[in-house]
């Protein structure tokens, strides 16, 4: 009965499993009470591993339940699949830490503070090491499932366009309890509402960028390639600001995806609203 039921709502069954798991997870280490946690706590990541596992055990029981040994071996060849054309490799790799540099660096017209992370903080070299290792981390596992099974499952019955929506605002979501954990660590909780929609806004045009390449590619190895990109951006290259600053660059940095997804729907040959058509 659970199968059948699984199999007939794959999405839906994917982001409860993925939900329940990570915010259940999370819930469970830091306790119901203590939501808006100390710094202390935040900084301590005992909350990360069930967050980032929720996505990659979802998405590895769904392949399973789904597709069976069928489903999971066409899952390893999308994961593997690296022979892509480089302007897919381009894409993934560059779009996040350009706008984040061209964004950081015309809003340190006005303050220094606002340069990128790497070039204000005074301990280099464990700021790169923390931030590959984050980044690492968030784009493996939590592509296994956002990519490896939710976009290819929303693609069979929507366009790219749909899917990134439906996909990017369940994505913001998902992150709305950790953004509260650190909701006292970055000094923003007389904001911390607007800080969750803006947060929620960027995540679904990053999103939409990431289907859109994932569409063109059948790639999972370039869906994971372009999530660690966008979060060595920000653990790197975001201004290290707090409090009020934080939300007017942070909300700065998740409008500007916004403007590239309006370029690719307008200048690409096939628009995100078509479904279909030839892999590159």
């Amino acid at each position: 009965m659970l199968r059948k039921t699984l199999v007939r709502h794959p999405a839906f069954s994917y982001f409860a499993l993925t939900f329940a798991i990570s915010w259940g997870g999370i819930l469970a280490i830091v306790g119901p009470t203590n939501v808006f946690a100390s710094k202390e706590v935040f900084l301590s990541y005992v909350w990360v591993p069930p967050l980032v596992l929720g996505p990659t055990i979802a998405g590895l029981v769904m392949t399973a339940v789904v597709g069976g040994r069928r489903g999971l071996r066409e899952f390893r060849k999308r994961l593997f699949a690296w022979r892509v054309s480089a302007r897919w490799y381009a894409a993934a790799l560059l779009i996040a830490p350009l706008y984040y540099v061209a964004t950081s660096f015309v809003l340190s017209i006005g303050s220094p503070e606002l340069l990128p992370n790497i070039v204000t903080a005074d301990d280099k070299a464990s700021l790169l090491v923390q931030g590959i290792i984050v980044a690492l981390s968030a784009g493996i596992f939590e592509e296994l499932g956002w990519t490896g099974f939710a976009t290819p499952t929303l693609l069979r019955r929507h366009s790219p366009l749909a899917t990134g929506f439906i996909l990017g605002f369940l994505w913001g979501v998902w992150h709305v309890l950790p953004e509260t954990l650190g909701a006292r660590a970055f000094e923003f909780m007389p904001y911390l509402a607007l800080q969750l929609v803006m947060v929620v806004v960027g995540l679904t045009a990053f999103r939409i960028l990431m289907v859109w390449v994932y569409e063109r590619t059948q790639s999972l190895l370039i869906g994971i390639l372009m999530h660690t990109s966008l979060t060595a951006s920000l653990m790197l290259l975001q201004p290290q600001v707090t409090g009020k600053s934080l939300l007017v660059t942070g909300g700065i940095l998740d409008l500007v995806p916004w403007l590239i997804v309006v370029a690719v729907a307008l200048f690409t040959h096939r628009p995100l609203w078509t479904a279909g058509g030839q892999h590159a």
